[in-house]
């Protein structure tokens, strides 16, 4: 899947899973809530399809299994789950400490890889 076709699939799986848990769960304004969601993206989306990428490329280079890339890709949206959740803290001005923040950005990656790979397996 090419990568603009990727982030326009991830923001619309994703942003409205994080508006809406956002907004019921943490009080958060819906466009306050939206906005983050789109700039927790844009945060992490980038760097993490540039390094699977390259490890995708280096495992067919070298005649690999696959399962470097799909450590990278675990140990990858892990990363994601964590930045986003840190990211957004601030953007929202949600109280530290609080749970809403991991559960959100869990969920939502969660079914954008979902969805992810739902739509490589139909494209292929």
């Amino acid at each position: 899947m090419p990568y603009p076709s990727a982030l326009a699939l991830t923001l619309l799986v994703e942003v409205p899973l994080y508006t809406v848990a956002l907004a019921r769960a943490g009080g958060v304004r819906p466009a306050r809530a939206a906005a983050a969601a789109v700039l927790v993206n844009l945060a992490t989306h980038p760097l993490l399809w540039w390094s699977l990428s390259r490890c995708a490329a280096g495992s067919a280079g070298a005649g690999g299994s696959g399962a470097a890339y799909w450590t990278a890709f675990t140990a990858g949206e892990t990363a994601v789950c964590a930045v986003e959740a840190a990211l957004l803290r601030p953007l929202t001005g949600l109280r530290p400490g609080g749970p809403l923040p991991w559960a959100a950005s869990g969920t939502a990656n969660a079914a954008s890889v979902l969805a992810g790979l739902l739509a490589g397996s139909l494209l292929r």
